[in-house]
């Protein structure tokens, strides 16, 4: 059986109290483009307007996903949270208003990324997006990660500047 004294818990427990944070630190250090590798969840996706108002752009609580890997690919779905179930219970016979709904209410896109660390960018070279507009267009963000945040800016989106802010999972 193992005894230690009060002395010997009470600097053991100093000992990690410091070790674990900075073990936390360690883990964030990098170059930008290992710290974007990961899976991350919406948090807020909102119009910044030019006199400063947001709006959210997929209602106050966003789905969906971001996943970068470290060989470059990346796949991204957001999505309202209240979009309606179609009546018919089959995708390919929604109304017009149905459709409309699911059109405005979400946007996926997947293909590579790149990032540039002198400039804080990522840019997205965009394979197939659910807007084909995008298909095959190359998409340059600023972007920052903060411990377990991501963010970028869309400039001219929607009346303004989209701002998206997501989470890290673990």
């Amino acid at each position: 059986m193992l005894r230690m004294s009060l002395t010997t818990c009470r600097s053991l427990t100093v000992v990690l109290s410091v070790m674990i944070p900075s073990t936390h630190v360690a883990a964030q250090t990098g170059t930008m483009k290992e710290q974007i590798v990961g899976t991350w969840a919406y948090v807020s996706v909102d119009t910044v307007r030019p006199d400063g108002a947001r709006q959210p752009m997929y209602g106050a609580n966003p789905q969906g996903l971001a996943v970068f890997d470290a060989g470059g690919h990346y796949i991204l779905m957001t999505s309202r949270a209240d979009i309606a179930k179609f009546a018919s219970g089959n995708r390919t016979e929604g109304t017009p208003e149905e459709n409309k709904a699911v059109v405005h209410g979400m946007i996926a896109h997947f293909g590579t990324y790149s990032v540039n660390e002198a400039e804080k960018t990522v840019t997205f070279h965009v394979t197939t997006s659910s807007f084909p507009n995008w298909n095959g267009v190359e998409q340059k963000r600023p972007f920052s990660v903060d411990g377990d945040q991501l963010k970028w800016a869309t400039p001219a989106s929607s009346g303004g500047t989209a701002e998206v802010v997501l989470r890290r999972l673990r």
